[in-house]
């Protein structure tokens, strides 16, 4: 895992690359690669390429970038991880190849530079790089399927720069950090800034399993590349495993983050398996939480025990949760209400030396156990036969706040509910529509809203193919399209990039892979499906205690450092993105939780 960034001038007579912004550029993502740095210019004068290491794969300088191949045509920059880069090394030397190094960067290199778009589908892992083409004044962005590595990019008159983050972009000088009317609308809507806007004007996000080409000073408009990693069809509970295993590759040691719920349990099951040694496991609960459903402590021990795992364990009180949250504000590349809970099971490890380490994240979505795969077509379902009662949708928004005070979003259920997207927005989002103008003004919230009305927005993930190719054919693939291409995408995985790498961790999910998911799509996601996780879990990895699949789900839960005492978890969301937006200088004066 590292920080990769970068300058392009447009045109000859742009300004010449600046050597200050860009040593700023890579300071701003030093917790992104502690182990070395670098940067190349083209002979040329046209691009320079830069890079902060944190040596996972061949240790030596060899595994060094930015990397250039032997003619000296091609050059890269890379951040992530590609799991089945032995196998492709393996064919790329018969194919004459002559490899410098062990490192997953220069099978990337050679593979793009052979192969361009076809190969970037062929990589089975986590991605996101820059490759410079010397021979054709070339730029290629690229980031993988599921959007587990981010990737920016700002185009100004003259100049293009990118970089693994939003702030980094910003630090470097050219960058303004004005924010952007539609990402703020969108934040205050879903609790995050969806791909491609972000917080800042100007820039804007590769989107997930997409390029951008940068030709003749132009800033092509991004496209999707043909995904094509060998698919596998075994039996789901194998193809997990296979998944996990896949996931361990690596010369420094693989931890595991430990929770009580059943997903991180499973990986660490079958890490065991797949590992000569029980690998150790970080798990953080807090003060005063003893004795309580939320409290991870005793299940993880338990499984920890179980398993043989060595088992690092942390109990934090409120003055330090307190301060590892103005920590993690500073840390945070774009507004968000989750990922704390990263952060601080990510310093726990780093503390303790670990390099990688891999999470449970993605299993809830893959195998269907979120609430909302039943609530949300219920919801739906219930809202669409309400609306249809005359005179209701008009005095429903009043009626709503008196019935269920303490849940606004119910106000826009007969407005945004009768529909699946339209009911998950409202099952996952923070503000409402018509709670914008009263925060943004009317003429901002108007104008955002054309651009990323909730619903419309949500519903137009629903046409996009998934990773593994497939697409949403009924209720419960669609309610798991939208979880995976917009909390899992926008959030989660996004907030796990930050939250780790600001304490140099880099984490993998083996649950967020292209073959695992081919394999479980071939099954209609059964078992799971049907069955429930817990079942599947169970006889995936019948080694697991059997505490672990009874336990109610709750989430990975941590102490809210602001409220003494929330009204409820959404005003508690809401006070918590207020103080996020403050954290990036956008105080709305009209601001009133509900």
């Amino acid at each position: 895992m590292c920080g990769i960034h970068g300058l392009l001038r447009l045109a000859p007579d742009a300004p010449p690359l600046d050597g200050e912004e860009l040593r700023r550029t890579r300071a701003a993502m030093a917790a992104r690669g502690p182990d070395g740095e670098g940067e190349w210019r083209s002979p040329g004068g046209e691009v320079a390429l830069g890079h902060r290491r944190l040596a996972v794969l061949d240790l030596s300088p060899a595994g060094a970038q930015p990397m250039t191949t032997p003619c000296g045509r091609y050059t890269l920059v890379y951040n992530g991880e590609i799991y089945n880069f032995r196998e492709l090394r393996q064919e790329l030397a018969g194919a004459g190849v002559d490899f410098r190094s062990a490192s997953d960067a220069e099978v990337l290199l050679h593979l793009v530079a052979r192969e361009g778009l076809a190969g970037i589908g062929r990589l089975r892992g986590m991605y996101a790089f820059a490759l410079w083409d010397d021979a054709e004044k070339s730029l290629l962005l690229a980031r993988d399927p599921f959007g587990i590595k981010p990737l920016y990019y700002a185009s100004q008159p003259g100049t293009l720069r990118f970089a693994s983050q939003v702030k980094a972009l910003a630090a470097g000088g050219a960058v303004a950090d004005e924010p952007d009317t539609t990402a703020l609308a969108a934040f205050l809507l879903w609790g995050s800034v969806p791909e491609p806007w972000t917080i800042l004007a100007g820039v804007r996000a590769v989107p997930a399993g997409c390029v951008v080409r940068v030709r003749d000073g132009r800033v092509g408009a991004p496209e999707r590349y043909p995904v094509t990693v060998p698919a596998m069809h075994p039996e789901p509970a194998a193809a997990l495993a296979e998944s996990v295993s896949a996931h361990l590759v690596a010369d420094v040691p693989v931890a595991l983050f430990l929770s009580s719920g059943i997903d991180s349990g499973l990986v660490a099951a079958l890490a065991c398996r797949a590992l000569p040694a029980p690998p150790v496991a970080f798990t953080v609960t807090f003060e005063g939480w003893e004795g309580q459903a939320r409290d991870e402590a005793p299940l993880a021990r338990t499984v920890a025990r179980g398993l043989g795992l060595r088992h690092v364990e942390r109990r934090l009180g409120r003055e330090v949760v307190a301060a590892h949250w103005e920590e993690a504000l500073a840390a945070m590349d774009q507004p968000s209400i989750d990922g704390f809970n990263t952060f601080l099971v990510a310093r726990l490890a780093s503390e303790e030396g670990i390099k990688v380490a891999l999470s449970g994240l993605g299993g809830d979505e893959l195998l269907g156990s979120y609430p909302s795969f039943a609530d949300v077509p219920r919801w739906a379902r219930r809202a669409a036969r309400l609306a249809r009662l005359p005179g209701l949708a008009t005095v429903w928004p009043a009626l709503a706040k008196r019935l269920r005070p303490g849940q606004p979003k119910l106000a826009g259920l007969l407005a945004h509910g009768t529909t699946v997207p339209g009911a998950y927005f409202l099952r996952r989002g923070l503000f409402l529509p018509a709670e914008l103008p009263a925060l943004l003004g009317a003429a901002a919230a108007r104008d955002a809203l054309e651009e990323i009305e909730p619903a419309a927005f949500a519903a137009a993930r629903l046409a996009a193919p998934r990773p593994d190719g497939g697409r949403a054919a009924d209720d419960w693939t669609a309610v798991q399209a939208l979880e995976t291409s917009l909390y899992l995408r926008h959030q989660l995985l996004r907030d796990s990039d930050w939250a780790a790498m600001a304490s140099s961790v880099e984490l993998r999910v083996p649950f967020v892979d292209v073959p695992l998911w081919q394999a479980l799509a071939a099954h209609g996601f059964e078992p799971a499906r049907r069955q429930g996780k817990a079942a599947f879990a169970r006889a995936a990895a019948p080694e697991l205690p059997a505490a672990l699949f009874t336990r109610p789900k709750t989430g990975f839960q941590v102490p809210n450092p602001l409220l003494a005492a929330p009204r409820s978890a959404g005003a508690s969301s809401r006070h918590l993105a207020r103080e996020v937006l403050r954290a990036w200088n956008v105080e709305l004066p009209r601001w009133e939780v509900a």
